[in-house]
């Protein structure tokens, strides 16, 4: 795999997302100004798949991709199992396998809750899954990823201003070189905006969900400084086509993107248990 103010011209993103009339929590990092976007998408609810193994995950892939940080305070019990739509003793549960797992402590007293570890490493934790995951669910994470994504790109492509494609290359270009936590999170808020101008409500959401779950892979990657620089060049290409009205040359840049990016990750996890 803070808080942007964005101007109206997003008006097609969602905001906080609502479903069955909540919305998520306004965490300590909508105060601090860094993107919320993936944050949005950590707390949108489960619904009736609300199991605590789902919760866990939801939250430990935020932490695994830097979406929450070490320190940061999650929301109450109560507050996540209402956003989440689940049961507050399933949001108990899901917390107390994280902080089995060192990814959570517990503070007492005033201003005490659940916090993200300041042991908790996100490369380390995202090498740890990669190990655990296959190449056929690699694959198989990488072809929704791109059908999303593509359709996406395309009809930005069809309904973007180019205007509105310069601010997304001016962002990314300034976060190029810089620290990596906050390039990725930049490159994610980047093809979240490239989603919103689909105009596309729906595909918008389903985009937010796949990059914070693949984020912390893409992290992975871009920890090699050529691979950074490679990304770089891809998204300038996507977005020239974008820019341009060329949906079909958008497209196979982004399914290029995205055979690279989970060839890597292939060939990364052979070599990691070939050690």
């Amino acid at each position: 795999m803070g808080t942007i103010t964005e101007p109206e011209r997003h008006s097609a993103l969602p905001g906080p997302i609502r479903q069955n009339g909540v919305v998520p929590p306004r965490s300590p990092a909508h105060r601090q100004g860094r993107p919320a976007r993936l944050l949005s998408a950590v707390f949108q609810p489960i619904g009736d798949e609300g199991r605590a193994s789902l919760v866990e995950r939801r939250i430990a892939d935020a932490i695994r991709g830097g979406v929450l940080h070490a320190g940061e305070k999650l929301p109450s019990e109560q507050d996540l199992a209402q956003t989440f739509g689940v049961a507050p003793a399933t949001v108990r549960e899901a917390l107390l396998s994280l902080r089995s797992r060192g990814l959570l402590v517990t503070r007492r007293g005033r201003g005490g809750g659940s916090f993200v570890a300041d042991s908790a490493d996100p490369m380390a934790f995202t090498t740890e899954t990669l190990l655990a995951t296959t190449r056929v669910s690699l694959r198989d994470a990488a072809t929704h990823y791109l059908a999303i994504t593509r359709a996406c790109v395309e009809l930005a492509a069809r309904r973007a201003d180019p205007s509105e494609v310069e601010l997304i290359r001016a962002r990314v270009h300034r976060a190029h070189g810089g620290d990596l936590r906050m390039w990725r999170r930049i490159v994610d808020d980047a093809i979240i905006e490239l989603a919103a101008l689909s105009q596309s409500a729906r595909l918008t959401r389903e985009q937010m969900r796949l990059q914070a779950e693949l984020s912390p892979f893409f992290a992975l990657i871009d920890q090699d400084e050529a691979e950074q620089r490679r990304r770089l060049e891809a998204m300038d290409s996507i977005l020239n086509a974008v820019a341009e009205a060329d949906a079909s040359r958008a497209g196979n840049l982004v399914a290029d993107a995205v055979a690279h990016d989970v060839t890597w990750l292939i060939d990364h996890r052979a070599e990691l248990e070939a050690q």
